[in-house]
């Protein structure tokens, strides 16, 4: 893991002053290093039964997608308010450094359905949180979440509750 862990940048300030942001499009753009990621996360869930995934916006679009492509599975978005162009459920949550608002068709999930939360880092949590019970608003059932990496100072999981969570990378 130390070998991708180097891949993660590390940016200063961001996106406000106080905020170290963990930049992965450095690991992105590394083919050897993003398939060796995708692998090792992808590999976990292959005996688990899972009917979809689900990419958070932005980044967990591209994990997302990723893990769905070699789990030969469909993959659905949660996106920012007026992103999507049918009907949504929103949820609103608080950010580390403000609040947001994410949205989800209505149409998305059907009850029932196993999901698998793919996002690119679980940091204090709010996120995955509300994405957690929209899912659970809409009859779907949240298997694990899964993220490329984890800030583990900042406590995330205890937001997240007894949903399983697992991280490639650690910080």
């Amino acid at each position: 893991m130390d070998e991708l862990k180097k891949k993660i940048r590390d940016i200063q300030d961001f996106p406000k002053p106080g905020i170290g942001f963990k930049d992965i499009t450095t690991l992105l753009a590394d083919a050897s290093s993003f398939n060796r990621a995708v692998d090792l996360m992808a590999h976990r869930y292959i005996e688990t039964p899972i009917d979809i995934v689900l990419g958070i916006e932005a980044r967990g679009f591209i994990i997302g997608s990723a893990l769905a492509y070699k789990l030969n599975k469909g993959v659905i978005l949660v996106r920012k308010p007026g992103k999507l162009p049918y009907k949504t459920h929103s949820v609103s949550y608080d950010l580390e450094y403000g609040t947001d608002t994410l949205e989800i068709h209505q149409d998305a999930l059907t009850p029932g359905q196993r999901i698998l939360i793919a996002d690119d880092v679980l940091a204090t949590g709010g996120t995955v949180r509300a994405v957690i019970d929209l899912i659970h608003r809409m009859g779907g059932k949240v298997v694990e979440c899964a993220f490329l990496s984890e800030l583990t100072f900042l406590e995330g999981r205890r937001k997240i509750g007894d949903t399983p969570v697992f991280s490639l990378i650690k910080f």
